[in-house]
């Protein structure tokens, strides 16, 4: 009889100390991070005619735009797939970026 007023006081000081976790994870959730410490690029979706400021290049590409400071890249991929075409080489191209433009993002701010 002594053995089964033991268990179930375990028993119920488990249940009680379960309960109290999830009442504290539900009173006071933890904050979802997901954004703050991600990647600060936006990368366009589709490929679009990239278009150099200065007329000297004309290509289709992906268009990245770096959200610290607004920049606006173009990385040519030769055509219309989202990245670069390996062509008739058996090594992967590697596209290097050309500066499009430059979005104002602080003055957003104001």
């Amino acid at each position: 009889m002594h053995k089964d007023r033991s268990v179930n006081f375990l028993l119920l000081v488990i249940a009680v100390l379960l309960a109290a976790i999830v009442l504290h994870l539900y009173l006071s959730p933890s904050p979802v991070l997901a954004q703050s410490e991600g990647c600060s690029f936006f990368v366009e979706p589709g490929t679009s005619m990239l278009r150099a400021p200065d007329a000297s290049r004309q290509v289709m590409g992906k268009v990245i735009i770096d959200m610290r400071n607004g920049n606006v890249w173009g990385f040519p991929t030769l055509g219309h797939e989202p990245y670069p075409a390996a062509g008739p080489n058996s090594t992967p191209p590697t596209s290097h970026p050309f500066l499009l433009g430059k979005f104002a993002l602080t003055e957003m701010e104001k």
